[in-house]
């Protein structure tokens, strides 16, 4: 066997061993939550561990949906999630062909203070956005939540999807103008398609941070309840962990798991938007 030969040979086994390692440190926590939701609460904590449970039960998933109301949460959730995403992504699609193609002093300036605004932690901006939503009567509606997530994702898409842009042949425009189209034209059929893996990785992206917002729920919020806020209400039990780990599992197994299938059934759409790079003007 020749050094090149073997050098190769080791390289794979290395890159392997990575990646073995990685999808470990990764999926361990995921297979933890997911065997402690359906293991029984007299059983969590025994000794020795059991990597597979003895009597695995749905017993927390059903305790979530008789007394912590868990079928309203997920209808919430899919309201104000859905409609950000939707509202978000038209916004942003077009915000971003606005700020790629219309570039002077004033717009440089209007992109700048949307890119800042990532800057600034919410919980600075908590008392006077309280205050306003609470006077102009959005506190506790599904419109008013709707408008902090969707001004929460508008800076990161605007900064992707610009950037996306901005690598767009021009002249692919320019052509389809010369052909008589419209300007809405060229933007829904020459420039979107260009952009669905960029759309598709921003969606991706800015699903998982709204079904993870926990604090624009909790506090512009009483009772309208979504599921990242649900964990709050889960009943203590009286034993010496107080905390009812395997409800908790549950809930956050429901959290966890539509994240899962959208980056299953999205990953072709992932990896092209990572190596959206790749279009040059």
């Amino acid at each position: 066997m020749t050094k090149e030969k073997a050098y190769k040979i080791l390289s794979k086994i290395g890159k392997w061993i990575i990646v073995g390692l990685v999808a470990f440190v990764i999926l361990v926590p995921v297979y933890w939550i997911l065997i402690s939701s359906i293991t029984p609460a007299g059983e969590l904590f025994k000794s020795p561990i059991d990597y597979l449970p003895d009597h695995p039960t749905l017993d927390s998933y059903s305790f979530l949906i008789k007394n912590v109301g868990l079928f309203s949460k997920i209808g919430n959730t899919l309201v104000i999630v859905g409609s950000t995403l939707i509202i978000s992504t038209v916004i942003c699609i077009l915000g971003a062909y606005a700020f790629a193609r219309f570039m002077n002093k004033s717009i440089q300036m209007a992109f700048a203070f949307i890119v800042a605004t990532m800057l600034i932690p919410e919980i600075v901006m908590a008392r006077s956005l309280y205050e306003f939503m609470r006077d102009v009567h959005l506190y506790d509606t599904y419109p008013g939540l709707i408008i902090l997530y969707i001004s929460a994702v508008i800076p990161f898409t605007i900064l992707i999807l610009t950037n996306f842009v901005k690598e767009i042949p021009i002249s692919l425009e320019e052509a389809a103008a010369i052909d008589g189209a419209t300007f809405l034209q060229v933007i829904f059929y020459v420039v979107l398609p260009l952009m669905k893996p960029a759309v598709a990785t921003i969606c991706i992206i800015n699903f998982i941070s709204c079904l993870n917002n926990f604090f624009t729920p909790l506090y512009y919020s009483s009772n309208i309840q979504v599921l990242s806020v649900a964990i709050v209400e889960l009943p203590l039990r009286d034993n010496m962990y107080s905390v009812p780990w395997d409800l908790v599992s549950a809930m956050g197994w429901i959290i966890l798991a539509p994240i899962i299938v959208f980056v299953a059934v999205f990953e072709k759409q992932i990896m092209e938007g990572i190596m959206a790079g790749g279009v040059k003007s």
